[in-house]
């Protein structure tokens, strides 16, 4: 999927947070990236998850890889992201 890549902004499709914007901040494997909302942004807290259970938007952010939340905060008030990442979005699947 090459739409994966650091910085790339995508929606949580399952769990408790699903519908949810979040930020991928390190690739780990083919299947599990590291990503984060910030939790004081989005309510999503730097996590490992499944590249199935995300699927990526258009936007995009410069990030390093493994960027600190604190870094990740700064890029989207750099980029003007920061109110439209607090907003949630209506998931594409249903309950999984």
């Amino acid at each position: 999927m090459p739409a994966i890549e650091v910085g790339k902004i995508c929606v949580k499709l399952t769990g408790r947070e699903a519908g949810r914007k979040c930020i991928i901040v390190d690739i780990i494997d083919k299947n599990f990236v590291l990503i984060t909302g910030p939790k004081t942004v989005t309510g999503i807290k730097r996590r490992r998850a499944n590249i199935n259970h995300i699927e990526p938007l258009q936007d995009k952010i410069k990030i390093k890889r493994g960027a600190s939340d604190e870094e990740v905060i700064e890029a989207l008030k750099a980029s003007d992201k920061l109110d439209e990442m607090a907003q949630m979005v209506k998931p594409a699947l249903g309950p999984v």
